[in-house]
């Protein structure tokens, strides 16, 4: 272990692609959504404490879910758990745990993660990131981990680099694409030179700081102005200050989409993002029929579909094709799969129609 690497994990999501099982108040990355034994933020602590040293493990969250995670990693020291007062996407949150390293280690090199994703090699994935971190200690670089695509799928990102590495299977990124229309998505997976992004960065902490200072001034002038303020009893007043001030923007569109120093490592680790039912569906245990079963359910003539429950009901289930049913003590949704990627409009309508009680 080297006492100059770091993680932050970000886990100040509500998780709205899994309501109602994620709520505003409990998200998903606090869940054991694939019925494991171990909530995804503690899948996620467990995977990178195998090589960080705990002492450099910190979780960004909202104010709001800090003593969910107290409750979740107690092994995690109290001050590695960082409380942002408002959500203001990934650039803030990034922005807040930099500064916050570059006074206590100057040499600090930083992984970013978020704190609900899938994977199933672990291995394979520490050897990425010892790569990645290799990499960024010799170059001034913003590394970003790319998933060798496995179909075209159109809920994710996707990265496009150049033919020739610069550096034992680090490529130079050409191009930042959001989540594409299928036919194009096909020709993305064609070409050979796209990858799925996901969202897991490596870099210097000193090189980041100055991307903020080129690519987000506005962002870099609020946080520089209050730089002595961290790891003081000032912080907390100090973020008070900083928040409301940033724009809501996230890494991707503010700083890698725009910096010319960014590279992408491509990788096969197991990865998926778990960013909605039809996921889970993907990576949980499945019966012979396809279905997807967590609670005290029987099926007939029940085919391809999840179903979620809790154990205290019996739940019985006839002539469902490719469905998701979750069933919470005050939410049912039935929705089919094809439609998964509706259930944010699902919410806001909720919203729209109950107010917040059942977010």
């Amino acid at each position: 272990m080297n006492k100059h690497h770091y993680v932050a994990i970000m886990a100040g999501g509500i998780g709205s692609r899994f309501w109602p099982m994620s709520r505003t108040n409990y998200p998903k990355q606090f869940l054991d959504i694939l019925n494991t034994g171990k909530t995804l933020i503690q899948a996620t602590y467990d995977r990178f404490a195998s090589f960080i040293p705990a002492e450099n493990i910190f979780v960004v969250t909202s104010s709001e879910y800090i003593n969910i995670v107290k409750k979740q990693l107690p092994q995690l020291p109290l001050q590695n758990i960082l409380g942002e007062p408002s959500r203001k996407n990934t650039a803030p949150c990034i922005a807040y745990i930099s500064y916050k390293l570059s006074q206590l280690d100057p040499e600090a090199s930083l992984i970013v993660a978020p704190s609900d994703h899938l994977i199933l090699d672990p291995i394979a994935f520490n050897k990425v990131c010892f790569e990645a971190l290799g990499f960024v200690s010799e170059h001034n670089a913003l590394v970003t981990l790319g998933i060798q695509p496995t179909y075209p799928h159109t809920g994710y990102g996707y990265i496009q680099f150049e033919q020739y590495t610069v550096s034992d299977n680090v490529y130079k990124v050409k191009l930042f694409t959001e989540k594409p229309e299928l036919d194009i998505a096909k020709s993305f997976l064609a070409s050979g030179d796209f990858l799925w992004n996901a969202g897991i960065f490596v870099w210097q902490v000193k090189n980041i700081i100055p991307a903020f200072a080129k690519h987000l001034p506005e962002m870099f002038d609020v946080f520089e102005a209050e730089k002595t303020h961290f790891n003081t009893t000032q912080e907390n007043p100090a973020l008070q200050r900083i928040y409301p001030l940033c724009t809501n923007i996230s890494i991707d569109f503010g700083i890698m989409e725009k910096a010319d120093n960014v590279y992408v490592i491509p990788s096969s680790f197991g990865w998926s993002d778990l960013g909605s039912w039809n996921s889970a569906w993907d990576n949980f245990a499945k019966d012979k029929e396809e279905n997807a079963i967590k609670g005290n359910v029987m099926v007939f003539d029940t085919q391809r579909s999840i179903v979620h429950t809790p154990e205290s009901k019996l739940v019985v289930i006839q002539g469902l094709e490719d469905y998701i049913v979750v069933d919470t003590n005050d939410v049912l949704l039935i929705c089919k799969r094809e439609k998964e990627q509706e259930i944010k409009d699902y919410v806001a309508e909720v919203k729209r129609n109950k107010g917040d009680k059942y977010l």
